[in-house]
Protein backbone atom coordinates (compact mmCIF):
# COMPACT_ATOMS: atom_id res chain seq x y z
CA UNK A 1 0.00 0.00 0.00
CA UNK A 2 1.06 3.34 -1.23
CA UNK A 3 -0.22 6.31 0.28
CA UNK A 4 0.48 10.31 1.11
CA UNK A 5 -1.36 10.15 4.06
CA UNK A 6 -2.83 7.30 6.21
CA UNK A 7 -5.81 8.17 8.62
CA UNK A 8 -8.79 6.35 9.74
CA UNK A 9 -7.80 2.84 9.37
CA UNK A 10 -10.65 1.58 12.06
CA UNK A 11 -12.77 0.15 8.85
CA UNK A 12 -9.45 -1.30 7.06
CA UNK A 13 -8.94 -3.48 9.56
CA UNK A 14 -11.87 -4.31 10.66
CA UNK A 15 -13.10 -4.90 7.00
CA UNK A 16 -10.01 -6.58 5.71
CA UNK A 17 -9.70 -8.40 9.54
CA UNK A 18 -6.10 -8.41 9.15
CA UNK A 19 -4.36 -10.53 11.78
CA UNK A 20 -0.95 -11.76 12.82
CA UNK A 21 -2.03 -15.79 12.01
CA UNK A 22 -2.05 -14.12 8.36
CA UNK A 23 0.50 -15.93 6.22
CA UNK A 24 0.93 -12.66 4.13
CA UNK A 25 3.43 -9.73 4.03
CA UNK A 26 2.23 -6.27 4.22
CA UNK A 27 4.16 -3.16 3.76
CA UNK A 28 2.81 0.30 4.26
CA UNK A 29 4.56 3.24 2.39
CA UNK A 30 3.32 6.91 3.22
CA UNK A 31 4.47 10.40 3.50
CA UNK A 32 2.38 11.82 6.72
CA UNK A 33 1.31 9.41 9.36
CA UNK A 34 -2.07 11.13 11.24
CA UNK A 35 -3.60 7.83 12.95
CA UNK A 36 -4.86 7.89 16.18
CA UNK A 37 -3.11 6.52 18.98
CA UNK A 38 -5.32 3.15 19.38
CA UNK A 39 -4.54 2.68 15.56
CA UNK A 40 -1.15 3.33 15.61
CA UNK A 41 -0.73 0.60 18.20
CA UNK A 42 -2.28 -1.67 16.68
CA UNK A 43 -0.28 -1.44 13.22
CA UNK A 44 2.21 -1.95 15.73
CA UNK A 45 0.83 -4.96 16.99
CA UNK A 46 1.09 -6.59 13.69
CA UNK A 47 4.28 -8.25 13.01
CA UNK A 48 3.30 -9.06 9.95
CA UNK A 49 2.81 -5.18 8.72
CA UNK A 50 6.42 -3.45 7.65
CA UNK A 51 5.50 0.38 7.84
CA UNK A 52 8.11 3.08 5.90
CA UNK A 53 8.05 6.87 5.80
CA UNK A 54 9.00 8.59 2.30
CA UNK A 55 9.50 11.87 2.33
CA UNK A 56 8.30 14.38 -0.43
CA UNK A 57 5.79 11.06 -1.13
CA UNK A 58 2.90 11.89 -3.39
CA UNK A 59 1.94 8.57 -4.80
CA UNK A 60 -1.33 6.49 -3.87
CA UNK A 61 -0.90 3.33 -5.09
CA UNK A 62 -2.40 0.11 -3.64
CA UNK A 63 -1.18 -3.90 -5.24
CA UNK A 64 -0.27 -7.12 -4.08
CA UNK A 65 0.89 -10.34 -6.26
CA UNK A 66 -2.16 -10.25 -9.15
CA UNK A 67 -3.50 -7.12 -9.33
CA UNK A 68 -2.86 -3.35 -8.90
CA UNK A 69 -4.38 0.10 -8.52
CA UNK A 70 -3.04 3.63 -8.72
CA UNK A 71 -5.49 6.43 -7.99
CA UNK A 72 -6.15 9.66 -6.73
CA UNK A 73 -7.07 8.48 -3.22
CA UNK A 74 -5.42 8.47 0.00
CA UNK A 75 -5.44 5.56 2.55
CA UNK A 76 -8.12 7.87 4.68
CA UNK A 77 -11.64 6.74 4.71
CA UNK A 78 -12.69 11.00 4.76
CA UNK A 79 -11.60 11.03 1.28
CA UNK A 80 -13.56 8.08 -0.28
CA UNK A 81 -16.77 9.99 1.07
CA UNK A 82 -16.28 13.54 0.47
CA UNK A 83 -13.79 13.84 -2.15
CA UNK A 84 -14.23 12.87 -6.18
CA UNK A 85 -11.57 10.45 -6.72
CA UNK A 86 -10.37 7.99 -9.76
CA UNK A 87 -8.29 5.24 -10.55
CA UNK A 88 -6.99 2.73 -12.86
CA UNK A 89 -7.40 -1.29 -12.14
CA UNK A 90 -4.30 -3.39 -13.24
CA UNK A 91 -4.18 -7.03 -13.64
CA UNK A 92 -0.83 -8.72 -13.62
CA UNK A 93 -2.55 -11.93 -15.58
CA UNK A 94 -4.05 -9.22 -18.52
CA UNK A 95 -1.16 -6.87 -18.97
CA UNK A 96 1.71 -8.27 -17.10
CA UNK A 97 4.15 -6.10 -18.61
CA UNK A 98 2.31 -2.74 -16.77
CA UNK A 99 2.03 -4.61 -13.93
CA UNK A 100 5.85 -5.47 -13.33
CA UNK A 101 6.49 -1.34 -14.00
CA UNK A 102 4.58 -0.83 -10.97
CA UNK A 103 5.68 -3.26 -9.24
CA UNK A 104 9.31 -2.37 -9.78
CA UNK A 105 8.52 1.19 -8.93
CA UNK A 106 6.96 0.24 -5.26
CA UNK A 107 9.89 -1.83 -4.61
CA UNK A 108 11.99 1.10 -5.15
CA UNK A 109 10.17 3.28 -3.26
CA UNK A 110 10.57 0.73 -0.58
CA UNK A 111 14.53 0.81 -1.15
CA UNK A 112 14.13 4.66 -0.59
CA UNK A 113 11.86 4.68 2.49
CA UNK A 114 12.83 4.68 6.31
CA UNK A 115 11.88 1.53 8.05
CA UNK A 116 9.37 3.25 11.18
CA UNK A 117 8.25 1.81 14.42
CA UNK A 118 4.93 3.44 15.59
CA UNK A 119 3.97 3.66 19.12
CA UNK A 120 1.69 6.53 20.50
CA UNK A 121 0.32 5.22 24.06
CA UNK A 122 -3.22 6.88 24.99
CA UNK A 123 -2.89 10.01 27.31
CA UNK A 124 -5.03 12.75 28.56
CA UNK A 125 -5.01 15.27 26.12
CA UNK A 126 -6.88 18.16 28.34
CA UNK A 127 -3.94 18.07 30.56
CA UNK A 128 -1.05 18.31 28.25
CA UNK A 129 -2.59 21.00 26.05
CA UNK A 130 -2.33 22.88 29.21
CA UNK A 131 0.65 21.85 30.16
CA UNK A 132 3.57 24.18 30.04
CA UNK A 133 6.50 22.56 29.99
CA UNK A 134 5.04 19.71 26.87
CA UNK A 135 6.50 20.61 23.92
CA UNK A 136 4.80 21.42 20.75
CA UNK A 137 5.69 18.56 19.08
CA UNK A 138 3.91 16.30 21.19
CA UNK A 139 0.40 18.20 20.98
CA UNK A 140 0.51 19.59 17.09
CA UNK A 141 -2.11 17.15 15.99
CA UNK A 142 -4.38 16.08 18.43
CA UNK A 143 -8.03 17.50 18.32
CA UNK A 144 -11.55 16.86 19.71
CA UNK A 145 -14.73 16.22 17.78
CA UNK A 146 -16.97 18.84 18.33
CA UNK A 147 -20.10 17.11 18.72
CA UNK A 148 -18.76 13.78 20.42
CA UNK A 149 -15.87 14.79 22.00
CA UNK A 150 -13.80 11.58 20.85
CA UNK A 151 -9.76 12.33 19.79
CA UNK A 152 -9.37 12.92 15.97
CA UNK A 153 -7.01 14.98 14.07
CA UNK A 154 -6.51 18.61 15.16
CA UNK A 155 -7.74 20.51 12.61
CA UNK A 156 -10.13 23.62 12.63
CA UNK A 157 -11.45 23.05 8.52
CA UNK A 158 -12.62 19.60 10.09
CA UNK A 159 -13.47 19.53 13.43
CA UNK A 160 -15.79 16.72 13.38
CA UNK A 161 -15.05 13.08 13.27
CA UNK A 162 -16.13 10.92 10.20
CA UNK A 163 -19.80 9.91 11.59
CA UNK A 164 -20.32 12.86 13.19
CA UNK A 165 -19.34 14.86 10.00
CA UNK A 166 -22.00 12.62 8.21
CA UNK A 167 -24.62 13.42 10.41
CA UNK A 168 -23.67 16.98 10.38
CA UNK A 169 -23.26 17.07 6.43
CA UNK A 170 -27.51 16.14 6.31
CA UNK A 171 -27.90 20.34 7.34
CA UNK A 172 -24.69 21.54 6.78
CA UNK A 173 -25.22 24.29 8.90
CA UNK A 174 -21.93 25.74 9.71
CA UNK A 175 -23.50 28.19 12.95
CA UNK A 176 -24.95 24.80 14.59
CA UNK A 177 -24.72 24.49 18.45
CA UNK A 178 -21.94 22.11 19.33
CA UNK A 179 -21.40 20.53 22.62
CA UNK A 180 -17.11 20.55 22.81
CA UNK A 181 -13.91 22.29 21.81
CA UNK A 182 -11.97 21.39 18.92
CA UNK A 183 -8.77 22.38 20.78
CA UNK A 184 -8.98 21.20 24.58
CA UNK A 185 -11.90 18.58 24.64
CA UNK A 186 -13.67 20.12 27.24
CA UNK A 187 -17.83 20.70 26.95
CA UNK A 188 -18.64 23.95 25.10
CA UNK A 189 -22.16 24.65 26.31
CA UNK A 190 -23.36 25.19 22.71
CA UNK A 191 -20.80 27.86 22.36
CA UNK A 192 -18.49 26.33 19.53
CA UNK A 193 -19.64 25.35 16.00
CA UNK A 194 -18.40 23.94 12.63
CA UNK A 195 -17.36 28.00 11.82
CA UNK A 196 -15.74 28.65 15.25
CA UNK A 197 -15.01 25.41 16.65
CA UNK A 198 -12.35 26.80 19.08
CA UNK A 199 -14.01 28.31 22.75
CA UNK A 200 -12.66 31.65 22.86
CA UNK A 201 -10.86 31.47 25.72
CA UNK A 202 -8.41 29.00 24.42
CA UNK A 203 -8.32 30.85 21.00
CA UNK A 204 -4.40 32.37 22.00
CA UNK A 205 -3.16 29.13 23.77
CA UNK A 206 -4.35 27.24 20.23
CA UNK A 207 -2.73 29.81 17.73
CA UNK A 208 0.70 29.53 19.78
CA UNK A 209 0.55 25.58 19.70
CA UNK A 210 -0.73 25.05 16.64
CA UNK A 211 0.89 28.51 14.47
CA UNK A 212 -3.01 29.23 13.43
Amino acid sequence: MISKSIKNLNEMYKTVKIDNNMKIDIRIIYGKNELQPDENNWLKSMTNIRSLFCKDLHAKCYLNEKEAIIASMNLYEFSQVTNHEMGIYIQKETDPELYQEIFEEAQRLIRISDDIVVSVEKVNMFSKVFDKKQSKKNTELIGYCIRTGVEIPFDVEKPFSYEAYKKWNESGDIDHPEKYCHFSGEPSNGETNAGKPILKKNWKKAKEIHDL
